[in-house]
């Protein structure tokens, strides 16, 4: 299952969330240049459980060294595809976390899971001397949050069927529960990150994620995060969007909403409406012309259902705009 987005659009626009996936990007780079001296590279920065548990391995390296290892590994990745898949992930659930928490909670507590993950994995593969490194720990954390945030939010997933994409609306609750479960029966049926992959990093993650978010949303505000909210707020929704029409007996109309932000509706805009139908997916682009209204109505031919004789009904949309 590969998730393409989810239908909760954030208010404001996530920039921790998005300096991070940079970083991540621009660190990878920079682990790629290592050439030969990769291998050390990672040993040094990943996270290498023997290096806590076994004296003799422990005194090549610092305090410092140490210290830095149990951050520094949720920043490096062992491949294009590896680093693709996380910062995809992040994308995705990242934001409306985020949008949540305000940019200085949010990075505390994205930190606070790559942490935690790491320690959970270390704590289950003691004396392992084989080094873990990506930020899927952390990203388990968000995945945590949000699940407890929108646990009824649809994820527009990717299903490939052979060779046909499939797209399916699957509940947040669903997808992310699934996830999980995945990671314990991994877990158990493995040794440790034999296969290349932290399972129970993701697991102490994903559950921190959701200790943390509790503590963090019982904290009181300040009003710096208002004043940011006001800096970065959206002047723009999402360009794709899931549409569910719906119309009244033989009427051959179909009736939904479509949401723009009022610069949106000022400067006009283009969006992709993804329309479900049975197990057939439509997308399809909608263009909103400036100046459109509150109530307007677009108007979409031959979209609506197919009448007694034959003709095609259409598809009204009627704009709403968001604060």
């Amino acid at each position: 299952m590969i998730p393409i987005r989810d239908t909760i659009p954030s208010k404001n626009y996530p920039v921790v969330n998005n300096t991070i996936i940079g970083i991540n990007v621009v660190l990878y780079l920079f682990e790629m240049a290592q050439g030969v001296n990769l291998d050390r590279f990672v040993y040094i920065y990943g996270l290498v459980p023997a290096r806590y548990s076994i004296p003799q391995i422990a005194s090549y390296f610092t305090t410092g060294q140490q210290a830095l290892s149990l951050l520094s590994f949720m920043f490096l990745h062992g491949g294009f595809w590896h680093l693709l898949g996380n910062m995809w992930f992040l994308y995705i659930f990242g934001d409306n976390v985020e949008d949540r928490l305000g940019p200085f909670r949010y990075l505390s507590f994205y930190l606070l899971c790559g942490i935690t993950s790491g320690l959970t994995h270390l704590l289950f593969n003691l004396h392992s001397n084989v080094p873990t490194i990506g930020a899927s720990g952390a990203i388990a954390g968000v995945m945590g949050a949000y699940l407890i945030l929108h646990p009824h939010s649809k994820i527009l997933t990717l299903i490939p069927i052979i060779f046909i994409p499939w797209f399916v609306e699957i509940p947040a609750y669903f997808f992310l529960g699934l996830w999980f479960v995945l990671q314990f029966l991994n877990a158990a049926g493995s040794h440790g990150n034999i296969m290349g992959i932290a399972w129970w990093a993701h697991i102490g993650g994903f559950i921190f994620g959701i200790l943390f978010l509790k503590i963090f949303l019982a904290l009181p505000e300040t009003g710096t995060r208002d004043k940011l909210r006001r800096i970065t707020a959206k002047r723009r929704t999402h360009r794709l969007q899931v549409v569910r029409p719906g119309g009244l007996g033989k009427d051959p109309h179909l009736y939904g909403t479509i949401d723009v932000t009022s610069f949106e509706a000022l400067v006009g805009t283009q969006k992709l409406i993804n329309i479900p139908k049975g197990f057939q997916k439509r997308i399809v682009k909608v263009i909103v012309p400036p100046g459109v209204k509150e109530g307007s109505k677009l108007r979409l031919k031959g979209l609506g259902k197919t009448a007694s004789d034959g003709q095609r009904g259409d598809l009204y949309l009627k704009v709403m705009i968001t604060s």
